[in-house]
C-alpha cells in the first residue's frame, strides 16, 4: 500500500509542472500590470482635461457646451472606482469603457471648436496640451493593444487542454477585453466634402 502511495505522490509530481497552474499566475500578473498601465494612462488624461479645458474656455467661452460636455465626461470616468477587480466584472468592465468612450467623444468635440478659433491654436498653451493629450491618446492606444494582448495569451490558456482542467479546477474564467461600443458606427467610411 505504502509504494501505491508513494508511486502516486510521485506521478502526481512530475505532472503538475505540466498542469498551467504556474502559467495561470504569471499571465494573470501580466494582466494586472497591463491593466494598471492602461489606468495609468487614463489618468494622465484624466489630468490634462481640465488644463485644456481652462485654456479653451479663455477664447471660446461661448462654446460651453462642449466644455461642459468635457467636464461632465470627466467627473463620470472619476466616479468609476477602477480597481483590478475591475477587469474580471464585464458589466462593471463595460460601464468604464463607455466613460472612457464618453471622454473621447467630448474631447473630439472640443477640438473640433479649437479649429474655429484661430487664435486659440496659435497659443503656445493650447498647442502643448494639445500634442501632450496627443501622445497621452497614443499611449493609451498602446496600453490598451498590450493588454489585450495579455487577456488573449490568458483566455488562450484557459480554454486548452490540458490547461482547461486546471482552470476548472481553480476556478480561472475567460476574461472580457476591450471591445469597441459601437461596431456599425465605424463600418460606414466618413463623408469627406471639401465643396462646401
Amino acid at each position: 500500500m505504502q509504494k501505491i502511495v508513494t508511486v502516486f505522490l510521485l506521478i502526481v509530481t512530475l505532472m503538475l509542472p505540466g498542469c498551467g497552474y504556474n502559467t495561470f499566475q504569471t499571465q494573470d500578473e501580466q494582466i494586472n500590470a497591463g491593466w494598471a498601465e492602461v489606468l495609468n494612462q487614463y489618468q494622465r488624461r484624466a489630468d490634462l482635461v481640465p488644463n485644456l479645458v481652462n485654456t479653451v474656455k479663455g477664447y471660446a467661452g461661448h462654446e460651453k457646451e462642449v466644455l461642459e460636455a468635457v467636464t461632465a465626461s470627466r467627473a463620470k470616468v472619476g466616479s468609476i472606482q477602477a480597481t483590478p477587480e475591475l477587469v474580471n466584472d464585464e458589466q462593471a468592465f463595460a460601464k468604464f469603457q463607455a466613460a472612457q468612450g464618453e471622454l473621447s467623444s467630448a474631447l473630439s468635440r472640443l477640438m473640433v471648436v479649437s479649429e474655429n478659433y484661430p487664435q486659440l491654436k496659435a497659443d503656445a498653451n493650447f498647442r502643448d496640451l494639445q500634442a501632450q493629450l496627443e501622445g497621452t491618446e497614443n499611449r493609451i492606444t498602446v496600453a490598451r493593444n498590450r493588454y489585450i494582448a495579455a487577456i488573449k495569451e490568458y483566455n488562450i490558456t484557459v480554454r486548452s487542454f490540458p490547461s482547461n482542467l486546471t482552470a476548472m479546477l481553480f476556478g480561472y474564467k475567460t476574461k472580457p477585453s476591450f471591445t469597441v461600443e459601437n461596431e456599425k458606427a465605424i463600418s460606414t467610411a466618413p463623408v469627406v466634402d471639401f465643396g462646401k
